[in-house]
C-alpha cells in the first residue's frame, strides 16, 4: 500500500559529509571528490534502477555530468562547515510501475525545483523488497544569467517595523555612530537572495509530493490515497510507526528481530486495538442518533411543561422574596470562636481544620479584624505590598547596574539585601493571609448553609 514518506535533509560538510560522496552512492557510480582526493567507487551498488541530473535553463550544459556538478559545488564552497546540498528522500507508491514512478519524480522535480532555479540529481531505488523509493539531491546556491554560481546570501540594511534603517548608537553619548569619513552607520545584516532556505517550504514540498501521488493514482484508476499530514492533523487516533533505516530493514528481511521492528509490531498490534476502540465508539454513537435524537426532537410535546415548571418557580421565588428576614448571623470572629470553644468543650469542631481555624484565629486578633470584608481588605494590603517591595527590589538591580563607580557597589548590594529580605517576608505573609482568608471563605458558606436551614425551619413553623 502506498505511504506517504517524504525525508528533507542537508548534506554539510561540517558533518563530515561531501556531495561529492552522496552523489556517487546514491547512483552506484565512481566519482573523484576534487576537494579533498578521495574516490568514492558505489559500482558494485545494488537496486540503483536510474539516475538522471535535471538542469534550469540558466545551468551550464556540462553540469549534466554528474563528477562535474557536484566538484563545482565542493569548489565554490569554501568554508569548513559549508552546506553542499539539500537532499528530499521520498517513499514511491509500490501500485505504480517502475516507468510510473520514473515519471512521477520527473514531474515532482520539474515543477518544485527546476523550475525555480535548483540544479537537481536525482536516482530511484529499489531492491525488490517492497520499498522503493527515490533520492533527490539539489543544489543551494543559485545560478547567475552568465551560468556561473551566485551568492547565497548578501548584507543588506537591518530595517524596522516601519521599514526604516535602524541606526547603531554610541552608548556613551546617545547618538548615532559615524566612521572615520563622518558617515552615519546603520546595523547591517546577511539576508538571503532567495527563499530556499525558507521553513514554510518543507510543508509545501511535502503537500506536493502528495498532490502529485495521489493525481497520478487517480490518473491510473487506484482507490488508494496517501496523505502527507500526521495522524494527529488528519484526526486520526493512530500511532505512526518509526523509520527502520538500511541496517534494521536488511536485518528483518533476513529474520533477525531488532528492536526498531519489534518496536513497529507493537506499534500494529495497538492501532489495531485502538481500531476496533474506534468502531465500537461509532457503534455507540449511531445508537445514541437512533435513540436519543428522536426524543430530543420531540419538543413540541414538553413545551407545556417546561412553561407550567417555570411559573412555578417564579411564584416560589416570589413567596422568598416575601419571606420574614433570617436570623442575624455571627460575625466571623464569633464564628470562629465559637468553632473553637465547641472543639474545647463537646470534642468536635464541625468538620472543620482546628489547626488552619486557631491559625485564623490568631491572625484575625493580631490584626484587630472581627469580619470576612475587613480580612479581603487586609490580604489586599498585604498584596499591594509585595507588589511595592518587588519593584523596589527591581530598582535596586537597576541602580547596581548602572553604577557610575566601583565605590557604591558595597552600599547597593547591601540596599538589594535589605530590599530582597523585605520582598521574601512580605511575600510569605501574603501567601499565608491569602491560605487564611481562604479557610475564613469556607467558615462563612457553611454558617450561610446553616442559616438557611434555620430560615426552612423558621417558615415551616
Amino acid at each position: 500500500m502506498a505511504i506517504c514518506h517524504i525525508s528533507i535533509k542537508i548534506i554539510s560538510r561540517g558533518k563530515g559529509k561531501s556531495a561529492v560522496a552522496a552523489a556517487a552512492y546514491r547512483s552506484g557510480e565512481k566519482i573523484t571528490n576534487d576537494y579533498d582526493g578521495i574516490t568514492h567507487d558505489y559500482t558494485r551498488k545494488s537496486g540503483v534502477i536510474h539516475s538522471e541530473i535535471m538542469l534550469p535553463e540558466n545551468a551550464p550544459f556540462e553540469y549534466s555530468d554528474r563528477s562535474i556538478l557536484w566538484n563545482s559545488v565542493e569548489k565554490i564552497e569554501k568554508a569548513i562547515n559549508s552546506q553542499l546540498a539539500r537532499e528530499v528522500e521520498i517513499a514511491l507508491p509500490i501500485e505504480l510501475t517502475a516507468d510510473q514512478n520514473l515519471s512521477l519524480v520527473r514531474g515532482y522535480v520539474k515543477k518544485n525545483f527546476i523550475q525555480h532555479g535548483m540544479c537537481a540529481d536525482f536516482a530511484i531505488h529499489d531492491t525488490g523488497n517492497g520499498n522503493p523509493h527515490a533520492h533527490i539531491m539539489l543544489t543551494m546556491r543559485p545560478l547567475n544569467k552568465d551560468k556561473t554560481w551566485g551568492l547565497k546570501e548578501k548584507k543588506g540594511y537591518a530595517l524596522d517595523e516601519n521599514s526604516e534603517r535602524i541606526p547603531i548608537i554610541d552608548s556613551t553619548t546617545g547618538l548615532q555612530k559615524v566612521d572615520g569619513r563622518n558617515r552615519k552607520q546603520w546595523k547591517r545584516e546577511y539576508v538571503q537572495v532567495n527563499d530556499w532556505n525558507n521553513r514554510a517550504n518543507s510543508e509545501d514540498w511535502r503537500k506536493a509530493w502528495a498532490d502529485e501521488v495521489n493525481a497520478f493514482l487517480l490518473r491510473e484508476n487506484h482507490s488508494v490515497r496517501v496523505d502527507h499530514r500526521s495522524y494527529k492533523r488528519q484526526g486520526k487516533e493512530q500511532i505512526p510507526t518509526i523509520h527502520l533505516g538500511v541496517a534494521a530493514s536488511q536485518m528483518e528481511q533476513k529474520g533477525i528481530p531488532t528492536d526498531k521492528g519489534n518496536r513497529n509490531r507493537e506499534i500494529v498490534h495497538a492501532n489495531k486495538i485502538l481500531s476496533a476502540i474506534g468502531e465500537k465508539l461509532k457503534q455507540l454513537k449511531d445508537w445514541l442518533k437512533d435513540t436519543i435524537i428522536p426524543t430530543v426532537n420531540d419538543v413540541g410535546r414538553e413545551k407545556k411543561s417546561i412553561i407550567a415548571r417555570l411559573e412555578k418557580y417564579k411564584a416560589e421565588i416570589k413567596e422568598t422574596q416575601n419571606a420574614p428576614p433570617v436570623p442575624a448571623t455571627q460575625t466571623l470572629l464569633e464564628t470562629i470562636q465559637n468553632i473553637l470553644q465547641n472543639r474545647e468543650q463537646r470534642g468536635y469542631s464541625q468538620g472543620f481544620n482546628i489547626a488552619k481555624v486557631a491559625k485564623l484565629n490568631h491572625f484575625m486578633q493580631e490584626n484587630n479584624i472581627s469580619t470576612l470584608p475587613e480580612l479581603r481588605d487586609k490580604v489586599s494590603e498585604l498584596q499591594e505590598q509585595v507588589i511595592h517591595a518587588k519593584q523596589n527590589h527591581k530598582d535596586c538591580d537597576m541602580r547596581l547596574k548602572r553604577r557610575s563607580c566601583d565605590s557604591e557597589w558595597d552600599m547597593l548590594i547591601s540596599e538589594r539585601r535589605k530590599a530582597y529580605d523585605k520582598y521574601s517576608v512580605l511575600k510569605r505573609k501574603a501567601e499565608s493571609a491569602e491560605k487564611i482568608c481562604s479557610t475564613a471563605e469556607i467558615i462563612m458558606q457553611s454558617g450561610t448553609h446553616r442559616n438557611q436551614s434555620k430560615q426552612k425551619n423558621y417558615e415551616s413553623r
